[in-house]
């Protein structure tokens, strides 16, 4: 394990910047695909939270895809050789939202890879930073996990049970993941990976009983639950982790409960198991202007 860590050793601290104009239509069409047909967008209006990751978008020549769909590793992510590749968690600061059609930046910087010895095979993790910067400030810091694994055992089709009964206060919103739905935000974030849309490929080549929901697609549904709430302060912080995943066979439901600071948020499986915890911070106040 450790010579493997070791041979990833010049990836960590490698730097990459990447601006963009964030122009208005991937917001328009964000809107549209959450059927949110109140919120006017226009030149200027601030980026919900989370949205920035429908900007900033990589653009791997088509001859440099790999079989799944991923732009092959080796230039900014190492080369790591392991198949299933998961989006696994992350958490950002929002210090101050970004504004559409305004140009920015994200600077992106490998802080960690690591190989370990799981039950299901070897797993590399890499932790990358990124901070987003808008006319010269900082908007955003974020730094994401993502998990390579190797192949491994077939994946249980998900059962179907009644979901827990929910918190007191709590709200909830059942979520139907179809292949539109899936479709739609794999074209939003550029991602070819073909576990999305691919049913044959997600099936016979990687194990998994269906499409597999996007772990980000899943993240920005827990937090548009949020949005849709009015909270009235704006969110400061937003972690995420993945603990597993989820498919287009049957819905899933989200939860959000307030608690001291902020809400505690949860995916539930079909089975009522929790497939993503997270939580949303909220400032006492408004940003620094």
């Amino acid at each position: 394990m450790t010579d493997a860590s070791e041979d990833y050793a010049a990836w960590v601290g490698r730097q990459e910047v990447t601006d963009d104009d964030l122009c208005l239509a991937p917001a328009l069409a964000a809107a549209a695909m959450f059927d949110d047909t109140s919120t006017s967008f226009s030149t200027g209006s601030p980026l919900p939270p989370v949205w920035h990751w429908f900007y900033f978008l990589p653009r791997a020549p088509q001859a440099l895809l790999g079989i799944d769909g991923h732009p092959q590793r080796g230039g900014f992510m190492p080369p790591i050789p392991y198949p299933r590749r998961m989006f696994a968690g992350a958490r950002m600061r929002f210090h101050r939202p970004l504004l559409i059609g305004q140009p920015a930046s994200r600077e992106a910087i490998i802080r960690d890879v690591t190989v370990k010895s799981g039950r299901s095979g070897a797993l590399a993790f890499v932790s990358v930073l990124y901070r987003f910067h808008q006319d010269g400030r900082l908007c955003i810091e974020e730094e994401q996990d993502i998990v390579y694994r190797e192949p491994g055992p077939a994946v249980a089709c998900p059962r179907v049970l009644d979901w827990p009964p929910l918190p007191a206060g709590a709200c909830s919103r059942i979520i139907t993941p179809d292949p539109k739905l899936l479709f739609r935000f794999s074209a939003l974030t550029f991602n070819a990976h073909r576990i999305h849309y691919d049913r044959p490929y997600a099936i016979n080549e990687e194990g998994y009983p269906g499409l597999v929901v996007h772990g980000p697609l899943t993240a920005v549904l827990l937090m548009e639950v949020l949005r849709q709430q009015g909270v009235a302060q704006p969110v400061s912080e937003f972690s995420f982790r993945g603990l597993a995943p989820l498919f287009d066979l049957a819905p899933f439901r989200l939860v959000c409960t307030a608690e001291e600071g902020g809400f505690s948020l949860q995916a539930q499986a079909p089975d009522g198991t929790i497939a993503m915890s997270a939580r949303a911070a909220i400032a006492n106040g408004l940003p620094e202007g």
